[in-house]
């Protein structure tokens, strides 16, 4: 694709302007400066081409893409249908299936108007709920019997103003709640939610035409897929798109997640990962630089947040997260500081350790290869340095350096590995398998494209296990299936992420496009995407998989199948799988890393559930205490079976205590890894004994 595609198409269009098509005018209000500018339609008549004749999926923008559309941009305004009334939307409902016309012939005022309609209720929510802190915390009456809808996902829209005030008053009554529980005082809490109101009241007068278009374009360009977004200019400068959002600084991924930024994944080696200090699904809600005042986030969009969080390298951002691991309803939340760095190559490099195992009486010794990346210094490639980095030269001299040790076999460490250079993917495969190919990418014309190993012969036949969890993507699932797809390893741990898309970046006049254009197929013909890989034998989820993954994402492309590049020979492993499968189940049955595993996810599940909370304060009280009773005991229970003394109360972490790193631990402290060890002996037993028969 040149250039020139984005800038030439519908050149006839330069002169439209779009015009209101309201059946009234709307009355002046303080936003009626927001309107679609002329490079705004020439862009948006430039996505809809592009989109037309490059996605991967090729869908027509017709009645059908326009309801998707509709309903796309009202979850992004309004994800809790607590700012549009029902008259709003009856009103906007005679447009439901007229987007696509709209977007062939460039005008977007439609989708300007719902977004000043949407500031217009958000400023008047935002002024009511000031005015009922005017008057005080201490107004709110928590002994009243009352509950408050928190899944309002399919809730009814509010039918008047009447009701939005009631829906209101309780989610202020639930703010209070929840920061009396988090032990706040109410001078503080007061103080809190007044400044963030006002806040928020003060960026709704800073919003521009570009926030509008960025918006609406992003529910048309997200309802073909959600890897597929149109990026401002001010956003295609500042992010690296590649990296879906991946934050230089201190190294995490992010998404919008209603009214809060949620941590999606930390990139292996970067600074919020090696602090030890912040997980996957933990919320943002403050942020701070170095020793100044932290400024609340919530309520603010993801580019916003990721500017505060971006910084020089050696400046220390400070966040205030509420941990995935706390209750749903509990905003107890803790600050941490990380200094922002660059990742370095060598950091995430691959790292071998020696498992040491007693399996059956007897001593094993298994080689563990750690990936935390797919890289390659393409730099130094380029340069001609011959002793240039990357992950298959690596891994080819821990292997050299454990098969002199004489192990018994080896575990490849694919756990939170993100993905990375498609080309070590392949390149990596190749060290295991004879040869032949590794994946397949299927082009948005039906091409395929067939990526190989061309060396012969394998350079480690030994025996193997990999370990995935639901972190590894992308390219990490592309060599896990191919060793699966080949019969090379057993496959354990967690069923991977499912991102099997590739997207390209293409530059428009304003902004820039991502969009979806391939998808990834293992060799056997399934897609990685959105079903991942599926362990041979699985173990529990160290985190939900509705809440983190490519099936939790709106609108991901579907699981398919073509047909398979290889006639694998008969699986070795498969008359062993129910015995492998029955022993690793005794095993961990009541191992107590498991246990706590299995018995954490269940209570965060099962919390989960609940669609309302209660605001009478003993009742939530006593709802609270309950949980964490329930969480300590857990946490208890796996400290006493490791003959750690217990707690008396669960501890929370305060910025104030220095952060202790974690004691290096080893490998056959890991539970994960150490029956990873097991399950490939187990194997290797149940092998040589039918060998023998």
């Amino acid at each position: 694709m040149k250039r020139s595609l984005a800038f030439g198409i519908l050149a006839m269009f330069i002169g439209l302007q779009a015009t209101s098509v309201l059946a009234k005018p709307s009355s002046p209000t303080t936003w009626d400066y927001l309107e679609p500018d002329r490079d705004q339609v020439i862009a948006s008549l430039n996505v809809v081409e592009l989109l037309k004749r490059h996605h991967y999926n090729k869908p027509p923008l017709n009645d059908a893409r326009s309801a998707k559309i509709f309903d796309s941009y009202l979850a992004m305004l309004d994800p809790s249908r607590s700012y549009f009334t029902a008259a709003d939307i009856d009103e906007f409902g005679k447009w439901r299936n007229e987007f696509d016309d709209f977007l062939k012939n460039g005008n977007l005022q439609p989708g300007f108007t719902i977004y000043k309609r949407h500031l217009e209720r958000f400023k008047s929510r935002l002024e009511y709920a000031l005015s009922l802190l005017d008057k005080g915390v201490d107004s709110f009456d928590f002994s009243v019997d009352e509950e408050l809808l928190i899944d309002r996902e399919k809730a009814a829209w509010p039918k008047d103003e009447a009701e939005l005030d009631d829906l209101w008053r309780k989610r202020v009554k639930d703010e209070i709640l929840r920061l009396k529980i988090a032990g706040k005082e109410p001078k503080a809490i007061e103080e809190l939610l007044t400044k963030r109101y006002r806040n928020q009241l003060a960026r709704l007068d800073q919003t521009r035409g570009e926030d509008v278009f960025q918006t609406y374009i992003n529910a048309f360009a997200q309802s073909y897929d959600p890897h597929t977004q149109y990026l401002s200019p001010d956003n295609a400068e500042n992010f690296d798109i590649n990296m879906s959002l991946s934050l230089e600084g201190i190294g995490a991924v992010l998404q919008s997640d209603n009214e809060h930024v949620k941590v999606v994944r930390l990139v292996p080696a970067g600074p919020a990962e090696k602090s030890k200090q912040i997980a996957p699904a933990d919320k943002i809600v403050a942020v701070g630089q170095q020793d100044d005042e932290m400024v609340d986030v919530i309520g603010w969009r993801l580019d916003e947040v990721v500017k505060l969080i971006r910084g020089p390298k050696g400046s220390v951002v400070r966040l205030e997260v509420i941990p995935a691991s706390n209750a749903p309803n509990d905003q107890t939340s803790k600050v941490v500081s990380i200094t922002r760095e660059a990742v370095k190559l060598e950091e995430q490099a691959a790292k071998k350790s020696i498992l040491n195992l007693e399996h059956d009486g007897q001593a094993y010794k298994l080689g563990v290869i750690e990936i935390p990346a797919f890289y390659l210094d393409f730099k130094a490639l380029r340069a001609g340095d011959r002793d240039y980095k990357s992950t298959t030269r690596d891994v080819k001299q821990l292997l050299t350096e454990l098969q002199k040790e004489k192990v018994d076999g080896v575990v490849i460490d694919l756990r939170n590995n993100g993905g990375g250079s498609l080309q070590e993917a392949t390149e990596l495969t190749g060290l295991f398998i004879d040869q032949g190919p590794t994946v397949l990418v299927r082009n948005s014309d039906g091409r395929i494209d067939v990526l190989a190993d061309e060396s012969a012969g394998a350079f480690y036949k030994g025996p193997l296990a990999v370990l995935v969890n639901r972190l590894s993507a992308s390219a990490s699932e592309i060599f896990a299936g191919a060793m699966q797809d080949y019969h090379r390893a057993l496959i354990l741990g967690g069923q991977t992420f499912g991102k099997g898309t590739v997207q390209t970046i293409q530059p428009l006049n304003h902004g820039e496009l991502k969009l979806t254009l391939a998808k990834f197929y293992r060799v056997s013909g399934q897609s990685t995407q959105h079903q991942g890989v599926i362990p041979d034998i699985t173990y529990p989820a160290e985190v939900d998989t509705k809440e983190i993954g490519e099936s939790a994402l709106s609108e991901a492309l579907p699981w398919d199948s073509i047909r398979a590049a290889i006639n694998p020979e008969m699986n070795p492993f498969m008359p062993f799988l129910a015995e492998l499968k029955a022993r690793h189940d005794t095993r961990t049955s009541e191992h107590p890393d498991f246990v706590f595993t299995r018995e954490r996810l269940a209570l965060t599940q099962e919390l989960m559930q609940e669609t309302s909370v209660s605001l009478n304060e003993d009742k939530r009280r006593k709802q609270h205490a309950d949980i964490e009773k329930r969480q300590l005991a857990l946490e208890n229970a796996l400290r006493v079976a490791k003959g750690e003394s217990p707690l008396e109360a669960l501890e929370k972490e305060d910025e104030s205590m220095p952060h202790q790193e974690d004691k290096k631990l080893k490998p056959e402290d890991d539970a994960y890894l150490s029956e990873s060890g097991h399950i490939l002996l187990d194997y290797l037993g149940l092998n040589s004994a039918m060998a023998k028969h």
